[in-house]
């Protein structure tokens, strides 16, 4: 099969700029000779063809490095990785977004991007309006969008309000009818970075059955998305990148499982010295331990298995009666959320904080299958956001139990979800 994307040696810098810290008071001495300073840096950078920094210092930072591979017409192909990894900036790229760094890329066909849904509506325009401007924005012709108009207002369910600004529309009627026009491009090349997300649940399920059309009728297909389950259902390659490179190059199951064997070595790694953490850190976790109901710490867990998570963490002060929104999610080891579970839900957010301290999570009769889960961790206290580890803050090891007390397993093939649940019957 000809190629359809070829790319050599890719890569994408940057320059960050870091405000340098000064005392808060200074005399005009001081402020006339930074001012001096910063002047003939920048006049510096400007003769070698670099950007001033217009305060402070800056460094390069590649967010893509020495990237090579190739993707043949009509193949799929699942780009898998971290927040961070690049994903993003290499579909940016290939849909000519931005401009390389340094290596080449070769584009074979007409290329389409589903890279941030909504892009070029203009909330002053009434709905039809906006699929004129919007579909001219990706690339189609008028007579192309006259044609396919009304199986787009269809396929958004907006057709009540197709003469109303979107500015008075619901988030969800508006990136339906975004996501609605890109989904009926007809490009020899597709790039999709985790739309599937929009709309509610129905909504999604007409979003999955146009990417199953778009992968049927043979088109080239470049897919982002964290959800292993649509990767595995739309691709049969598989790139996994790290910190901006190509770590493995695979079939769709060895890729997913290398990056999940890759997240799990991530969560083994000390939580304290984790780098990839967001918030403002006033309180970071530091130890994730999961205990059973007598308090033995627990290497695995079985299911039907009574347990407790204990968070603890560190904080820069105390502060009592604040409001803590903790959270952790789960997802299976084909990085399908499964739940999340938070102290705002169940009504248990006015906490005390302490120095060192710990947030328990109890969770009665565990009722996930034997499988390795990977979970992100959350805090926020007073609306801040103080510490969030995205991926694999921890991951909970299951092995079968008996879940109902019978001394019986229950066989897979009934489910991957546990429920406890009794039968009774009598004379109708």
């Amino acid at each position: 099969m000809p190629i359809a994307i070829h790319a050599e040696q890719l890569g994408k810098s940057y320059t960050l700029y870091h405000q340098r810290e000064r005392s808060r008071y200074l005399a005009l001495r001081d402020l006339v000779t930074e001012r001096t300073q910063r002047i003939w840096r920048t006049t510096l950078d400007m003769i070698r063809g670099r950007p001033g920094a217009l305060s402070g210092r800056s460094e390069e930072f590649w967010a893509l490095r020495d990237l090579s591979f190739s993707v043949q017409q009509g193949e799929a192909v699942g780009i898998i990785g971290r927040n961070g990894a690049g994903k993003s900036t290499l579909l940016k790229i290939l849909g000519r977004i931005t401009e390389p760094s340094s290596g080449r890329v070769t584009i074979r066909g007409r290329v389409a991007s589903l890279l941030e849904v909504g892009t070029g509506f203009h909330p002053e325009l009434t709905g039809r309006e906006n699929v004129f401007l919007n579909g001219s924005v990706l690339g189609m012709s008028r007579a192309e969008i006259r044609r396919k108009f009304d199986e787009i207002v269809a396929f958004a369910d907006v057709e009540r309000f197709l003469d109303t600004p979107v500015k008075r529309y619901s988030s969800g009627m508006y990136m339906r009818l975004a996501f609605a026009v890109a989904a009926h491009l007809e490009p020899e090349i597709l790039l999709v970075d985790e739309v599937l997300a929009v709309g509610d649940a129905e909504f999604q399920k007409r979003c999955l059955g146009k990417m199953n059309d778009v992968v049927g009728e043979g088109r080239t297909v470049l897919f982002v998305s964290h959800n292993m389950a649509a990767i595995h259902q739309f691709c049969s390659r598989g790139l996994v990148l790290d910190r901006g490179q190509i770590v493995f190059a695979g079939t769709v199951e060895q890729a997913t499982r290398f990056y999940t064997s890759h997240v799990q070595l991530l969560a083994s790694n000390d939580l304290s010295e984790r780098k990839d953490r967001q918030g403002s850190q006033w309180l970071r976790f530091t130890r994730v331990d999961i205990l059973d109901a007598e308090g033995q710490l627990l290497q695995q867990v079985l299911s039907g298995q009574d347990i407790r998570l204990r968070f603890y963490y560190e904080a820069q002060q105390a502060r009592s009666h604040v409001a803590v929104n903790v959270a952790f999610n789960v997802r299976n080891s084909q990085g399908m959320l499964l739940t999340n579970l938070n102290s705002t839900d169940v009504g248990e957010e006015d906490q005390t904080i302490y120095r060192s301290g710990y947030f328990e999570c109890h969770w009665p009769r565990f009722n996930l299958r034997a499988d390795s889960y990977s979970c992100a961790l959350f805090c926020a206290i007073n609306g801040e956001t103080v510490d969030w580890i995205q991926h694999a803050a921890f991951v909970i090891t299951v092995e079968d139990g008996n879940f109902h007390g019978t001394g019986k397993l229950i066989d897979r093939s009934q489910g991957d979800l546990l429920v406890d649940y009794t039968w009774s019957g009598g004379a109708a």
